[in-house]
């Protein structure tokens, strides 16, 4: 009888739809472009990982981590896309401001896929927010690290971009370090407030910052 009942409930569930690849490219609300200072990533794990990046002969300071799709909650990723992938040359000549073509690989895939953009035209897109945003200059006059608040980024930030304002903006750190820098771009690439869900400003007051190498 129990087995029977367990059929009965069986038949009577509806059949779950297949679980998607990924959100449909193009419909997200606006971006969120995320700034990484080289020399605190290097410090934390690229100099294990023998990264390219954090080679001496490079002087990085904010690289672009991403331009990323967002949603007022949440963000799409590994979208349905029919655009064609990018070449690896075409990878490799991001990583003046990316650090690495394998960077710029990934954020293809997981992020410009969502945009509805040709390769070349989420690349595109990327150096012009990148350019739009100016990076505060004192922070590449470091000779040695410091710890400070990480308000304080955020600060020379706002004092550099006038046209930025302070919801439009948040500082994360990690593994006590200064992370990174995220800040909210209309998708015309003009600054918005960012949703609830990004404006978590880190709160630490000792926070690391490593000089340009």
């Amino acid at each position: 009888m129990r087995r029977l009942i367990a059929a009965l409930l069986l038949s009577l569930t509806p059949a779950l739809p297949a679980a998607a690849e990924g959100e449909v490219a193009g419909e997200f609300d606006y971006y969120v472009m995320a700034l990484s200072w080289s020399a605190n990533w290097c410090a934390r794990e690229g100099d294990a990982r023998n990264s390219p990046q954090c080679d001496a002969r490079h002087d990085h300071g904010w690289i672009l981590h991403g331009l990323w799709p967002q949603f007022e909650r949440g963000f799409p990723s590994y979208c349905r896309s029919a655009k064609r992938p990018p070449s690896r040359g075409m990878t490799a000549d991001m990583a003046d401001i990316m650090g690495t073509g394998g960077l710029a690989w990934h954020q293809w895939k997981k992020h410009g896929t969502c945009t509805d953009l040709t390769a070349t035209d989420y690349y595109a897109l990327s150096r012009d927010a990148y350019a739009r945003i100016t990076r505060p200059a004192v922070l590449r006059q470091l000779e040695r690290q410091v710890k400070l608040p990480a308000a304080v980024i955020e600060e020379a930030f706002l004092d550099a971009n006038p046209d930025l304002e302070a919801d439009g903006i948040t500082i994360t750190c990690r593994d006590g370090y200064i992370h990174e820098a995220r800040i909210c771009l209309s998708k015309s690439l003009d600054p918005v407030p960012c949703g609830r869900d990004v404006l978590r400003d880190c709160r630490m007051t000792d926070a690391l910052f490593d000089p340009i190498r």
